[in-house]
């Protein structure tokens, strides 16, 4: 029976283990683009980086609203699905930060540093999205 999940479930679904988010943002014709992305959250916002050049950083530079959906392909099957608004920074300092933490989650705190340097460099963003609205369910079993 699926139920809905509230604020602090949600939360924690998003935090756990390293769970890609899917990424929608709008293109310039109007259209969804869909990319995954590793991310974290920090306090009410979720934070990711991506290049300044990609499809995804030239959309967000043009329009700033987003969708972002991760979910558990494993049986009880949750998901949660996240709209707001982004703000982006190139700020290296911060670009490089948040590159670390990043990768620590989905890399190991061992190769956090190497993918840091990989990914802290200019030319990447740090995006930061606020949550306006969730949708999050989780099927759980009687």
């Amino acid at each position: 029976m699926a139920q809905k999940m509230t604020r602090d479930q949600w939360r924690k679904f998003l935090s756990e283990g390293t769970r890609t988010g899917k990424l929608s943002t709008v293109r310039a014709d109007g259209g969804p683009h869909i990319a995954p992305v590793w991310f974290l959250m920090d306090g009410d916002e979720l934070v990711f980086n991506t290049g300044k050049e990609t499809v995804k950083g030239r959309n967000l530079a043009r329009d700033n609203r987003v969708a972002l959906c991760v979910d558990d392909e494993r049986p009880p099957f949750s998901f949660v699905v996240v709209q707001g608004s982004a703000e982006i920074s190139e700020d290296l300092a911060d670009v490089r930060h948040w590159a670390t933490r990043i990768a620590a989650r989905y890399m190991g705190e061992d190769r956090a540093e190497e993918f840091g340097a990989r990914n802290g460099v200019p030319g990447e963003l740090v995006v930061r999205v606020r949550i306006d609205k969730a949708i999050a369910f989780a099927d759980l079993a009687d």
